[in-house]
């Protein structure tokens, strides 16, 4: 496993109070989709990151293309080996949130027992995350205090997109080792 370089790990701590905060002039179903955007948002850039550049224009992406579902951009970062098995887990657990709460016409909660068991397990191992302390303690102090659910998913998100971002800034294009042509291969 690459550990972070000492120098990544106050820029990752800095992005994440950040998005901490930000995250908390959000409430109920806009901090659950908007913190859903943001990871998906973080989510392409690695895979932009990872990815040789287009021979024209990015369209690899747009909603209708095949990268342009939250779903589809989890499935290729795990093919890529980008993130590991648990990174893939919580973002189909955000997607499925994020997917229960933009259509819900009822009033929905992330204290909900079915959103709750579908982010137990990463709020788990996020907790495992050195950030999730402190950044725990910052929104602890903030008034008014968010309830304990929103906290954990601001969490959760903050860790995401901080970890998504950082991984994007230390990720070269793939270089296949042969190229196909019309003439033959390359390498």
């Amino acid at each position: 496993m690459v550990q972070l370089l000492p120098e990544w790990i106050d820029v990752v701590a800095e992005e994440a109070h950040t998005i901490a905060l930000s995250m908390l002039q959000e409430k109920g179903r806009g901090a659950v989709l908007v913190g859903a955007a943001r990871v998906d948002t973080a989510l392409e850039s690695l895979l932009k990151a990872a990815l040789a550049p287009p021979s024209s224009r990015e369209t690899l992406f747009h909603t209708d293309r095949p990268l342009g579902s939250f779903g589809a951009r989890i499935a290729l970062a795990q093919r890529l080996g980008l993130i590991d098995p648990a990174v893939e887990q919580s973002l189909h657990a955000l997607r499925k949130v994020r997917n229960a709460f933009a259509h819900s016409t009822a009033i929905a909660v992330l204290s909900d027992p079915s959103h709750q068991q579908r982010l137990d397990e990463s709020y788990r191992q996020a907790r495992a995350n050195p950030l999730w302390q402190p950044l725990a303690q910052v929104l602890e102090q903030h008034q008014p205090r968010p309830d304990p659910a929103l906290c954990d998913y601001i969490l959760l998100i903050t860790i995401l997109v901080a970890f998504l971002e950082a991984t994007a800034q230390q990720v070269r294009p793939y270089q296949p080792q042969v190229v196909m042509g019309l003439a033959g291969l390359t390498q």
